[in-house]
C-alpha cells in the first residue's frame, strides 16, 4: 500500500502556466505614476503590492469604492428585522403575557434587543462580505512565488499585469513596464498538480 502510494507521488507531473509578468520599483512615487500610465494605457486586470499603504494609490489605479458597506448594511437590516421577529414571536404570539400593563409587542420596551442584534449582525455581515469580495481564505497564490514578493513586504513596490487582461502582450508588456521605470521584469508561473 506505501508503494502504490510513493509510486502515485512520484508520477504526479506539475505543470507550469503563465499567471502575468511583474515590475518591481523603487518607491512610492515610482509606482503610484506607473499606476496612472497603466490605468491610462487600458490594462484591466493588474494589481500593486506594496509595503506600506500609499495613499490615493486606489484612485490611481481607478479602483472604484468598496461594496462592503452594502454587507453591512444588509446584516444591519437582517439583525432589526430579527430582533423585532424574535420579540413578537415570543411576547405577542407564543406567550402572550400582559406585564405591568404594556401591550404584548411594542417596539420601545425590547429596543435593546433590535439595537444588539442590528450591532451584531452588521458586524458579521462586515466580515463575511470582506471574505467574500476578496475571495479568501486563498491559501496560495501564483504570485507568491515570485522570488521578490517577499521583498514587496519589506521595501520593494511591485505591480503584477495578469495574463488574462485583454491588453496582455508577451512582448509589448514587459517593454511597457520597463518604459515606466519598472525593474526586475519577471514573468510569473503558476503550477497546476
Amino acid at each position: 500500500m506505501a508503494e502504490n502510494i510513493n509510486n502515485l507521488a512520484m508520477t504526479t507531473k506539475t505543470m507550469d502556466i503563465k499567471y502575468g509578468i511583474s515590475a518591481t520599483f523603487s518607491s512610492a512615487k515610482d509606482i503610484f505614476d506607473a499606476a496612472g500610465k497603466i490605468r491610462e494605457e487600458g490594462y484591466k486586470k493588474w494589481e500593486c503590492y506594496t509595503p506600506i499603504p500609499v495613499h490615493g494609490l486606489d484612485d490611481q489605479m481607478g479602483v472604484g469604492r468598496s461594496k462592503v458597506p452594502c454587507f453591512t448594511l444588509l446584516g444591519g437590516v437582517t439583525g432589526f428585522l430579527t430582533g423585532m421577529l424574535l420579540v413578537w414571536f415570543m411576547n405577542a404570539y407564543d406567550y402572550p403575557l400582559i406585564v405591568g400593563g404594556k401591550p404584548y409587542f411594542s417596539p420601545i420596551y425590547p429596543f435593546p434587543v433590535f439595537y444588539e442584534l442590528t450591532i451584531l449582525f452588521a458586524a458579521f455581515g462586515t466580515l463575511f462580505g470582506m471574505f467574500f469580495l476578496n475571495r479568501l481564505p486563498q491559501h496560495n497564490h501564483a504570485v507568491f512565488e515570485h522570488p521578490n514578493f517577499g521583498k514587496t513586504g519589506d521595501d520593494k513596490f511591485m505591480v503584477v499585469v495578469e495574463i488574462e487582461d485583454p491588453k496582455f502582450d508577451d512582448e509589448d508588456t514587459p517593454v511597457f513596464l520597463k518604459s515606466l521605470g519598472g525593474k526586475s521584469i519577471t514573468t510569473i508561473k503558476e503550477s497546476i498538480v
